[in-house]
């Protein structure tokens, strides 16, 4: 039982640069300070192998990864400069969500990633932070490993899943969600399994009212066995790449909706962060920080497989 935490592999980014990669620090000293869970519980990742990574994503495509290869569009489309570092953090962020599944899939109380869900990261590009799909390697991980059959990924991302709708377009395993925001990156959106398109602006009410439908819809079609939950914290109202208004309160309630869902329903959930660009990094930890709390408190309480109670 772990909580995975890949912020030792930061990335050399310029003081310019907007993404706050900050962010994975701050919120792993809240979590080891919190006591949420026990000391020494916040584990650093296995990186993901070659052979996993190529279970989501073209070996062309991961051999210009970790040559540093890549081509000027694309290295435009990631928005970060290609450097060892990032190879090396793209590879733990996607084996944190491996291992989180593995915990839940093995009977632990819950499996959460700090960082992770990098949704735009499709079978032969990267795009939007975002190199290798973390939640898209785990879910054919734990199918090859006989540990899962039907997955369910539940992306609630401000911005849609775009690279993950693309790696699962053809596999009818695979099930994904994403409510994202309609006018928001990216500018092309394949269609996913479900997705469920807000205007700007859309709050806390007009938001958790689509999320409960969208949940049902998702659940029922599904018929999965294991779920990806991605928690964005980039919906919230002062984001800067987000424009929804959500409130603090109104994302804790998502992830409640969400874990109540999937628990009503049987079925273990490996929780990653997703995005979060507000200007006051304090605001995305405590998103994230509520996220891992719930995360924690409600699976911890679930009964391990085969135990009733």
């Amino acid at each position: 039982m772990a909580i995975y935490s890949s912020d030792h592999f930061a990335l050399p980014l310029p003081d310019w640069h907007r993404f706050p990669m900050a962010k994975y620090e701050r919120l792993r000293e809240r979590v080891e300070r919190s006591g949420i869970v026990s000391p020494g519980l916040v584990l650093e990742p296995p990186a993901a192998t070659d052979d996993q990574i190529r279970l989501a994503h073209d070996a062309d495509y991961l051999r210009r990864v970790v040559s540093g290869t890549l081509g000027v569009e694309e290295a435009r489309a990631l928005g970060f400069p290609w450097s060892p570092q990032l190879v090396e953090r793209s590879r733990r962020s996607a084996g944190a969500t491996v291992a989180a599944a593995r915990d839940v899939l093995g009977g632990e109380p819950f499996g959460v990633n700090l960082a992770g869900g990098t949704h735009h990261a499709a079978p032969d590009r990267c795009a939007g932070y975002c190199v290798f799909n973390d939640a898209a390697i785990a879910a054919r991980a734990m199918q090859r490993e006989g540990r899962a059959s039907r997955v369910l990924v539940v992306d609630c991302d401000v911005h849609h899943g775009d690279g993950t709708a693309l790696i699962f377009a053809e596999d009818p395993t695979v099930f994904t969600f994403s409510i994202h925001g309609e006018r928001n990156y990216p500018l092309r959106k394949p269609p996913g399994d479900l997705d469920l398109p807000l205007p700007d602006g859309t709050g806390d009410d007009a938001y958790l009212d689509a999320l409960s439908r969208g949940l049902a819809e998702a659940v029922d079609r599904s018929r999965a066995d294991l779920a990806f939950y991605l928690a964005g914290a980039d919906p919230f109202e002062s984001d800067r790449l987000g424009r929804m208004a959500m409130t603090k309160a109104g994302l804790e309630a998502r992830d409640r909706l969400v874990f109540e869902a999937l628990d009503l329903a049987g079925i273990p959930v490996a929780v990653s962060m997703a995005g979060g660009y507000s200007a006051d990094i304090d605001d995305i930890v405590d998103i994230h920080f509520a996220t891992v709390r719930l995360a924690v408190d409600r699976q911890s309480r679930r009964a391990p497989a085969g135990v009733s109670g």
